[in-house]
């Protein structure tokens, strides 16, 4: 009888503090595994689900576009020749940067369902990132730099270099930047800045293998030319006051012909009538 009752009050306990059956659970829930080596994801569960629980893997990339690796017991089609069911745990054999994602491990039986997630990272080191600079900017305008790779797993951050000297992403926390004006987004790659003429590249960085850098290019800031604005402003003015002249000097000397507002076309005329247009009268060169 004390036992029983001892019994009942550890499951008493046990349902108040939240414990119940029906768990599934896993070793790791964040594995990194190198391109082109094997990995397992562990999945277990707990004896209620019974003999014959129902395990099922699920896969969602980082862009959110899910499917199935094992559905009723077997590998499907994508997976069929890569990937292993072990019990409840998923092995799969020669990883890629595409098996990057999020895997679902859900078990169900005795009509209850349970489920442990797992996340793979890929490692692959950066490649060469692409980076567009341009080659010259307004004195005062944003320049807009960006740097981008799409190879390396984790996704890289990125860092950027003017004349070989590291832009801190912060400049007002190093001194020698505090006069700059610039925002540095090491997530996306992209400086947008009001910097100095200079040699501008961009490294990629991740924890898979060293960093890699883009070509680079030059960027010069100009002044902007309010001079030659002005003098092509009063160049254009005097071309066209020199066309309206030429015009009216053509017109007073005949060479124009003038245009009848009403006449009335006569096929023994050479023109218009000359009672509707006194003013045109030919006058010899």
């Amino acid at each position: 009888m004390l036992i029983t009752k001892y019994k009942n009050c550890c499951i008493s306990m046990l349902l108040c503090a939240g414990v119940t059956g029906f768990t599934v659970t896993t070793k790791n829930a964040a594995v990194q595994v190198k391109e082109n080596e094997g990995v397992d994801l562990s999945c277990d569960y707990s004896a209620d689900f019974g003999a014959n629980a129902r395990v099922e893997w699920k896969f969602k990339d980082r862009k959110g576009s899910q499917t199935y690796v094992i559905f009723d017991g077997k590998p499907t089609d994508p997976y069929r020749d890569r990937v292993t069911l072990f019990r409840s745990n998923l092995r799969i054999n020669k990883v890629t940067s595409k098996d990057n994602g999020f895997y679902d491990c859900e078990v169900s039986g005795n009509q209850q369902y349970g489920e442990a997630k797992v996340t793979l990272t890929v490692l692959v080191p950066p490649g060469i990132p692409l980076c567009r600079i341009p080659s010259s900017v307004t004195t005062g305008n944003k320049a807009v730099l960006t740097c981008h790779d799409s190879v390396g797993s984790p996704p890289p951050t990125y860092k950027w270099y003017r004349n070989a000297v590291p832009l801190p992403t912060d400049p007002s926390t190093i001194a020698a930047f505090k006069n700059t004006s610039y925002t540095l987004n090491s997530v996306t790659g992209k400086l947008v800045s009001k910097l100095d003429t200079g040699s501008y590249y961009c490294e990629a960085v991740n924890s898979a293998g060293p960093p890699q850098r883009c070509k680079g290019g030059k960027m010069e800031v100009r002044d902007l030319n309010t001079g030659g604005i002005v003098a092509g402003v009063i160049v254009f003015l005097l071309l066209l006051g020199l066309l309206a002249f030429g015009i009216w000097y053509a017109y007073k000397k005949g060479y124009l012909p003038s245009k009848c507002k009403n006449y009335t076309e006569d096929i023994n005329s050479q023109g218009c009538q000359t009672h509707f247009c006194p003013s045109a009268t030919y006058r010899p060169i």
